[in-house]
């Protein structure tokens, strides 16, 4: 069967089956099947527009996120679980989205999928959005009669994946932004503020302390090169980019020097870990063997350490070593983790062990970003109070000995 024309939105005014006037958007694939299924709700239209979709803003433009795909999964778990066939819930679903690129992706595969096409197949022709974990889940809950089970399975792994991101977003943005606001204060007041001090301090016919002379320095250097240090932030920024995008390594090193950052380390670690027992609770109940499971969660841990290391205990499981054993081989797993882990393995729910260890890996994580600020606030305060005090006193300084010089 031939795949359906892209679905547009138009925008209808009208009057309905008694004669009110109403109005509405409606999606079909051309100005002619609007109308008429607007004629087979009864609806007379006297004016319909399509809708303008090609601004900056618009919701044709707007990428498709990981948050997206989850907020997908969990409607079609809901529907499905509910009794609504798979076709009905992806049209149900389509309809019901704002972002044109994830309706267009949602047409796509209810296309698939009503020619004959599998849904796991369907969905692993957009990579870009449903990862081979995504597509091998569900394929797993296709083989066993228990799609919308391992839907609501995966909609809750990526929700939890996702919130766990925010979370560790947070922790990062709020020192990053504060120390930037620092730097851009300081830089105005360098070029703004401190020459008219200078100025000031021509008349006063007396010897300037040290202090405020080596601020002069600074002020007369970022007057005079501070285009060159802007560009130079740009480009090395632009190139930091690239490095993390082309070089593998570079990506590796930055990800282990920052698990050495004070406080910030410890929340990637703990992310990492919970990961890593998500990922492979999930994996291993679905019925996906350990060995394969171990990969899916070595891709799914966030961090170059943590891959490596889940990888290390993926081929000691490979040579028969027991989870256990070869968790604790790698040294970077917390005894916590590896403990549950081996009553896991000798009671047989090692899949329900790794859920509590992801659960309480989670909490650490979200109980220290909560209290982040109060633990960086003394830092950023240094901070603040070198960059802008210091350049503040420096300027006073003269002032406050005026006096000696009168």
């Amino acid at each position: 069967m031939a795949k359906d024309a892209k679905l547009q939105t138009f925008t209808w005014k009208g009057k309905d089956k008694s004669g009110n006037a109403s109005k509405g958007k409606i999606d079909a694939s051309n100005l002619a099947m609007a109308k008429a299924q607007l004629r087979k709700q009864g609806i007379l239209p006297s004016k319909i527009t399509k809708e303008r979709t090609s601004g900056l803003f618009s919701s044709k433009n707007k990428p498709v996120k990981p948050v997206d795909i989850a907020f997908f999964t969990r409607q079609m778990a809901t529907m499905m679980k509910s009794g609504v066939p798979l076709l009905q819930g992806l049209e149900i679903t389509a309809g019901g989205v704002d972002k044109q690129k994830l309706k267009d992706i949602i047409y796509d595969i209810k296309n698939d999928v009503n020619s004959g096409t599998d849904l796991s197949i369907a969905l692993a022709k957009h990579p870009e959005h449903f990862d081979d974990l995504y597509c091998n889940l569900v394929n797993a809950g296709e083989q066993s009669g228990a799609l919308e089970t391992m839907l609501d399975r995966i909609a809750t792994y990526k929700e939890k994946l996702e919130t766990l991101k925010a979370k560790i977003k947070k922790a990062l943005t709020y020192p990053t932004a504060v120390i930037i606001v620092g730097i851009v204060v300081s830089a105005i007041l360098l070029v703004k503020v401190v020459p008219q001090f200078q100025d000031v301090f021509k008349s006063f016919g007396a010897d300037l302390p040290a202090f405020t002379l080596f601020v002069i320095g600074l002020s007369e250097i970022a007057q005079e090169w501070w285009f060159i240090f802007l560009i130079a932030v740009v480009i090395i920024g632009y190139l930091f980019q690239k490095a993390l995008v082309k070089s593998p390594d570079f990506r590796d090193s930055v990800d282990k020097a920052m698990l050495k950052i004070p406080v910030i380390g410890q929340i990637l670690h703990n992310a990492s870990i919970a990961r890593f027992a998500r990922t492979l609770s999930t994996t291993f109940a679905a019925g996906v063997p350990l060995v394969n499971a171990l990969e899916s969660a070595a891709g799914a841990s966030g961090n170059a350490l943590y891959r490596d290391a889940i990888l290390q205990v993926k081929n000691g499981v490979s040579t028969g070593q027991s989870l256990q054993s070869a968790v604790t081989m790698t040294g970077i797993f917390p005894n916590m983790a590896v403990q549950m882990i081996a009553i896991g393995e000798e009671a047989g729910s090692l899949e329900m062990m790794l859920s509590k260890v992801a659960d309480f890996y989670e909490e650490l994580v979200d109980n220290a970003v909560d209290n982040l600020s109060s633990l960086l606030e003394p830092l950023i305060m240094v901070v603040l109070g070198v960059l802008v005090g210091g350049l503040v006193i420096a300027m006073y300084l003269p002032i406050f000995q005026l006096g000696n010089v009168v």
